[in-house]
């Protein structure tokens, strides 16, 4: 019997180079570009598993000469479109010679271009909410599948195992487990559209299930602040920020300051309840008002990362916020969470809820976040990051080390409590200037483009009120007065100068100053002048101590974070003390720092851990139990400080010399006219308004 010789069977291959990865490697002839894509390990998204429905595979096939790696293509090295991309009807079309990866088949040695919106871990720029060259890293990924209608009638598996061993053959997917949330909804899923359905999967759980195919799920990114609370509706897997939002944080009718609600809270039964089920009650309705203008539906909301300070992280969490209101402020828990979106009043049935980690007990989530979205841990700068709020907090350093703190300098940067002041919405004065030689005002208002000595001011100002002053508007009046001489080094309203202008007025034992006539008529009030002094005292020692512990003399990175921060002018600022002297074009404003941070840490898993490990490494400082904070504090109350150099804001403008006022003899209290005269009004540099920064 003879044996019939061996035959080698051989199959032909083809060299493909996708790019921009620059990943190469041989695929058998006639595997789609996707196929190739994932033997060689190449980031090309997909959804629907090439059925060619989703669209999110689209590539562009390279034609010509590529010396770079030898190879040569030309049209006929892939197939030409067929069926499956001819009837395309997907949300994202085909155009600028874009092919279904799912589709191509590879015949030829080819170069095949990846386009950033077609790769998972693509990369981002949102500056809308001021987020840089950020990777996607998605922690929830969809998958369809087609169940085949044979298993619909098998009695030995269960409506899950059958999906579960769909998802394992179609994505190489093993080892699922359903979510609680899901149980109720795998026969209806599996039965409605004859097997075919969408899984959502996070870490190896499949967390939703739809009937037929979804190519969309999204998130929420809240920054929970004690005065408003801001939101973004962010597509998880493609990173576009599709609505935001924000209001009022409602806890404000029980106290405008943090420690005024944990009083709140303290003193009244059932006090700290309340507080919780306010602004449970508002997240709801916010993430509720955010799909409603994108026209989604809750359903699709599978993951919410919640920022806030300290306070508002427990009263959110319904944990009693009283430990944080006395020392040592020790928090309940300073690790981050991962509970169901329920556990803080939001109905989305399948999203979960991300809340970041704390670094103290008066530094929380907000400023975590707000690190992660400004990055000091990953640059040589010397950075001091501030997020002025009712308590403000302060970190510095840079990444050879970050030091936290936090200062408790109330609601007066927000106009509350002053005689004028008011939040920053139209009618409310932003910005001011005032005369050197007549000491004559001019200011802008919010919702008025011309200035206050400007044709066009009168005729807008009839149909827009002005109320009162902002926060940016006081720090630039009270700062301006100290440079024109009304107010001296030590916060006092000088009241020889009504001999002068009739804008300084007599008020009681002090004076006044006149910001604008008319009803209302808007007073600088000497109340108000020590309202900012104590505020910007409390926010410049923190900076200082902090500053000291990290042996840093002058920073090279000044970045104000906040609503406030966001409006200040930093020449004002840098006159007051507010911030340490500096060059003044290292100083700016970075909006929402901490609602960057947390849509950073929504859309990528890598972004979670990397502010969790940053976290860990902050050294934390307690004001409140520092010796030195009250000797920074009482440097601090001097404008711009009684004892720190300012040679950067000197070269702008000549600051009066501080001289402090002589103590009333026999015990008498000090009034106005038994200090002592200060020097002659301050010579500006001649910064027009256009140079001012």
């Amino acid at each position: 019997m003879s044996v019939p010789e061996a035959t080698t069977e051989t199959t032909a291959t083809c060299e493909v180079v996708f790019t921009p990865s620059g990943r190469s490697g041989h695929v058998a002839a006639g595997a789609t570009v996707l196929e190739a894509a994932r033997t060689l390990g190449v980031d090309l998204d997909t959804v629907c598993g090439g059925r060619g429905i989703c669209g999110r595979c689209q590539v562009v096939v390279g034609v010509g000469e590529f010396p770079k790696w030898g190879v040569t293509v030309t049209p006929d090295h892939v197939t030409p479109p067929g069926p499956l991309e001819q009837d395309y009807r997907g949300r994202r079309p085909l155009v600028d010679g874009r092919r279904l990866g799912c589709a191509v088949g590879i015949v030829g040695d080819a170069v095949i271009d990846v386009p950033s919106d077609s790769q998972i871990h693509r990369q981002v720029v949102r500056k809308g909410v001021m987020i840089d060259d950020l990777v996607l890293d998605p922690i929830v990924s969809l998958h369809y599948v087609e169940v085949p209608g044979s298993d619909l009638d098998d009695e030995s598996s269960s409506a899950f195992d059958q999906i579960a061993a769909e998802v394992q053959r179609a994505w190489s997917i093993a080892s699922l487990s359903p979510a609680f949330v899901t149980l109720d909804r795998l026969h209806h899923a599996l039965t409605a559209q004859d097997g075919r359905l969408t899984v959502a999967v996070r870490g190896g759980e499949v967390v939703n299930i739809w009937p037929g195919f979804v190519d969309q799920v999204v998130g929420v990114a809240i920054d929970l602040g004690s005065t408003t609370i801001a939101a973004h509706l962010v597509d998880l897997l493609g990173g576009q920020v599709l609505a935001s939002d924000g209001r009022m944080n409602p806890q404000i009718r029980f106290g405008e300051d943090l420690m005024s609600r944990v009083s709140y809270a303290m003193m009244n039964p059932g006090g700290a309840t309340a507080l919780t089920a306010a602004v449970q009650f508002e997240l709801d309705a916010l993430v509720t008002s955010l799909l409603d203008e994108a026209g989604l539906d809750h359903t699709l909301v599978m993951d919410i990362v919640l920022v806030g300070n300290p306070i508002m992280h427990h009263l959110a969490l319904g944990i009693d916020p009283a430990p944080l209101g006395q020392s040592p402020f020790t928090l309940a828990v300073a690790t981050s969470l991962e509970l169901d979106a329920s556990a803080v009043g939001i109905r989305c049935p399948a999203a979960r809820l991300y809340v970041a980690p704390c670094i103290a007990g008066h530094v929380g989530g907000d400023m975590a976040a707000a690190i992660l979205s400004e990055g000091p841990h990953r640059s040589d700068a010397r950075q001091l990051l501030i997020d002025i709020g009712t308590n403000a907090e302060i970190v510095v350093g840079n990444r050879d080390g970050l030091w936290a703190a936090s200062s408790p300098t109330g609601p007066a940067f927000e106009g509350a409590q002053l005689s004028c002041g008011q939040r920053a919405t139209a009618g409310a004065i932003e910005r001011v200037r005032i005369d050197p030689t007549t000491y004559e005002p001019r200011f802008k208002v919010i919702g008025i483009d011309a200035w206050s000595d400007e044709p066009d001011f009168p005729d807008a100002a009839t149909s827009l009120q002005i109320t009162g002053v902002c926060g940016s508007g006081i720090v630039e009046a009270i700062a301006e007065l100290f440079l024109v001489g009304v107010i001296d080094a030590d916060g006092t309203i000088r009241g020889e100068r009504a001999v002068a202008t009739d804008r300084v007025v007599a008020d009681g034992r002090t004076f006044s100053y006149v910001l604008r006539r008319g009803e209302p008529e808007l007073l600088i009030t000497q109340a108000d002048v020590r309202a900012i002094q104590l505020a910007k005292a409390a926010l410049r020692a923190g900076i200082d101590l902090l500053l000291e512990h990290a042996q840093i003399v002058e920073v090279d990175d000044i970045r104000l974070a906040g609503a406030f921060g966001a409006h200040i002018d930093p020449y004002h600022a840098m006159v007051l003390g507010l911030i340490p002297d500096a060059r003044l074009e290292v100083v700016r404003a970075v909006g929402n720092a901490a609602g960057s941070g947390a849509v950073r840490a929504l859309v990528s898993r890598a972004q979670r851990r990397e502010m969790e490990e940053v976290v860990g490494r902050v050294v934390k400082i307690e004001t409140a139990t520092e010796p030195r904070f009250q000797e920074h504090f009482v440097d601090a109350l001097a404008f711009p400080h009684r004892t720190a150099p300012a040679p950067h804001l000197s070269t702008l403008v000549h600051l009066p010399i501080h001289q402090p006022r002589a103590a009333a003899r026999s015990g008498r209290r000090r009034t106005d006219r038994q200090c002592q005269p200060t020097p002659a009004p301050a010579v500006r540099s001649g910064l027009s308004d256009e140079e001012m920064p």
